[in-house]
């Protein structure tokens, strides 16, 4: 009987074109090797940023203070409410300021060995290398990270590292550091540099001869459809985690403008890959639409444990120290509870699975801070955490301060995205991928505090060089919005909208979405398995079926219809499921937050395979339930050797 993988459809494999050299000489020999943009020509070249998070506004407010016109879009009505500012935790760098043996390597080092050796070795040491001057340019932009009492910036130790590398501004790391960057633009805007336009969805993507010239939009308020032409294209618009429709994510985080790419000829990479955060408030009903997430920085100082008897209902605080259960501190002595996301997710779902959860549900596990107090005190304490203590007791009305949180692992954040060679770039050309949207650095797994990283490096450091290679070297012929191309897009885009309004069906979309979620929570969650996922790609399609033949679309495409918007996305996410899916089984192996229960260790832990599967995974759309073709990427470790992850 053949296997799934003998019925793949494999296609050549690709070049990610990462420079020859050493190291730690990569990113400078690069640089040296492109060709670069006179200062006054800058002007005459239009760019497309589409999203306005850390990535897009980065890249924004980079690209307009190098000349260029920029053109940015977001799909809500202000680039501050990009789901980016929700980030809490922090972001890292290698500044070793608490000379406790950091360095350029060891970042490098802890984030290939914590994506579980599926990541870029290249592009991560890049991200290492820039990690420093990100700090630098915040500081200078005026995000204010946390400080000494002698006015040094403080760190913070976060999953998967032994060092405290992690700068922060309380609870709320994201928020400042995209104040920061939105700052940053808004001048840009004033200089006339950078053009706004709120309250937009990227509904296609134009390609002329091979090319990315522009967008087709719709404008979110009135319904008008948009062309936009450029001389190239930034997709910076985050991840998919909303496809199981319980998330940490913000409602309006989607598939669509990069789904939309993947069918024009862009590769999709590693869509099974996705990180389960550990820390997150538990779901307290069907009724939810959204899940929250609490800071990983709170494993600092917080305790985590069940009760050492099934079924203990006692309240926490009746339970005897000798009665509680400090799993990970027992299973991962040298780590703790700073173990990376993904071992502490599968920890917590095993002891819930076993019968220690805590809560009315059974499904959550403590984190407990009363050691941290009796040690610290509670002013310390509140220091460090006070916004996010606020936040947790004012959704579930307990006060952590008397009593331990209750957390459970939920969808955060995902780490397939469109494949970019070294310079972020797509198999489209003059399709550049940032920041979430793209797969390239964290491999099966991220580290805390390593998205906020990653957005703004690749905004700030790497695309001002990679997309100036791209414009001195490519011949852009000018492009109207008569060309053929132009005018197949918006075809395509309006077509879209209007099929989804003539269903007219009996169904909500939620209803759909809802369906999805459960789909792909239960199949392609914390564990998969072959016959699961089987089973999910057969539902995905019926329920795929089912929505196009009675899907009910309120209102109409002629003005505001948040009702509409939703469905082109659950729309989006319904053909996107079936290749995650497809792209999970075929991976025969555990590593990350993709976990197979047929391959794991007799201790539960991940087992990798090697010698099949250290690759990339990108697949290349075929058309709508088909089965898409295989492109791999061989990853290269030199300085990383694949070794067995232990955290023990």
């Amino acid at each position: 009987m053949a296997t799934v993988n003998e019925n793949i459809a494999t296609g050549s494999s690709i070049d990610a074109r990462v420079p020859e050299g050493a190291m730690h000489e990569k990113w400078e020999t690069r640089i040296k090797q492109m060709k670069l943009v006179n200062p006054a020509n800058k002007r005459k070249f239009e760019i497309i940023v589409v999203g306005t998070g850390l990535a897009g506004a980065s890249a924004s407010a980079a690209l307009g203070e190098l000349g260029y016109h920029v053109k940015t879009f977001c799909i809500n009505d202000s680039p501050r409410r990009a789901h980016s500012i929700a980030a809490q935790g922090g972001i890292n760098a290698a500044k070793n300021y608490p000379n406790d043996g950091d360095s350029v390597w060891r970042l490098f080092y802890d984030t290939v060995k914590g994506g579980d050796y599926r990541s870029r070795e290249s592009n991560v040491y890049r991200l290492a290398q820039v990690s420093n001057k990100i700090i630098d340019h915040c500081v200078a932009l005026g995000v204010p990270f946390a400080r000494e009492y002698g006015g040094t910036l403080t760190n913070r130790s976060f999953g998967g590292a032994q060092v405290s590398r992690t700068f922060y501004a309380r609870g709320q790391t994201g928020q400042q550091l995209l104040l920061g960057a939105y700052a940053a633009m808004n001048r840009q805007i004033q200089t006339g540099k950078v053009e706004t336009f709120p309250k937009r969805e990227m509904m296609d993507l134009i390609v002329v001869d091979g090319v990315a010239r522009g967008v087709i939009m719709r404008n979110l308020v009135t319904g008008e459809f948009e062309t936009h032409l450029g001389d190239a294209v930034c997709l910076c618009t985050g991840g998919y985690g909303n496809v199981y429709y319980l998330s940490t994510n913000a409602k309006n985080c989607n598939v669509t403008a990069a789904w939309r790419c993947h069918k024009r000829g862009a590769y999709f990479a590693n869509p099974c890959y996705t990180q389960i955060h550990p820390t997150c408030i538990p779901a307290s009903g069907s009724y939810q639409s959204k899940l929250t997430l609490m800071s990983e920085s709170l494993r600092n100082d917080g305790r985590i444990w069940v009760p050492k008897a099934k079924g203990d209902k006692r309240p926490a605080n009746q339970i005897p120290e000798d009665e509680r259960d400090y799993y990970l501190e027992e299973r991962y002595p040298s780590f703790g509870n700073l173990v990376p996301r993904d071992v502490a997710s599968r920890a917590a779902k095993e002891r819930c699975d076993a019968g220690y959860g805590v809560g009315a549900t059974g499904q959550a596990v403590y984190l407990d801070f009363r050691d941290a107090i009796e040690r610290d005190g509670k002013q310390t304490v509140a220091a460090k955490y006070g916004n996010l203590f606020q936040m947790y007791e004012e959704i579930t009305a307990e006060d952590p301060y008397q009593v331990p949180m209750r957390i459970y692992p939920a969808v955060h954040y995902t780490m397939g995205g469109l494949w970019v060679d070294y310079d972020l770039q797509s198999t489209v050309p003059g399709l550049f991928v940032l920041g979430e949207a793209n797969f390239s650095d964290h491999g099966a797994n991220r580290l805390g505090a390593s998205a906020l990283m990653q957005g703004l490096s690749d905004g700030y450091f790497v695309i001002p060089y990679t997309i100036g290679n791209h414009l001195a070297s490519s011949k852009l012929e000018k492009v109207t919005e008569d060309h053929p191309a132009c005018k197949e897009a918006m075809v395509e885009a309006r077509n879209k909208i209007e099929s989804l309004i003539n269903v007219n069906g009996s169904k909500t979309v939620d209803s759909f979405h809802r369906r999805l979620g459960a789909i792909m929570w239960d199949y392609c969650g914390m564990a998969r398995t072959a016959e699961g996922l089987q089973t999910a790609s057969e539902r995905i399609r019926e329920l795929r079926e089912e929505f196009w033949n009675d899907v009910k679309v309120l209102g109409s495409g002629a003005d505001f219809n948040q009702n509409l918007e939703h469905a082109g996305r659950v729309a989006d996410f319904l053909e996107f499921a079936e290749l995650f899916a497809h792209d999970a089984l075929h991976r025969e192996e555990s590593c990350g937050g993709h976990f197979r229960e047929e391959h794991q260790t007799p201790e539960g832990e991940a087992k990798r395979d090697d010698e099949n599967f250290k690759y990339v995974a990108a697949w290349e759309f075929k058309g709508v339930g088909e089965q898409e073709t295989l492109h791999k990427e061989e990853l290269d470790f030199v300085e990383c050797k694949p070794s067995t992850r232990s955290y023990k």
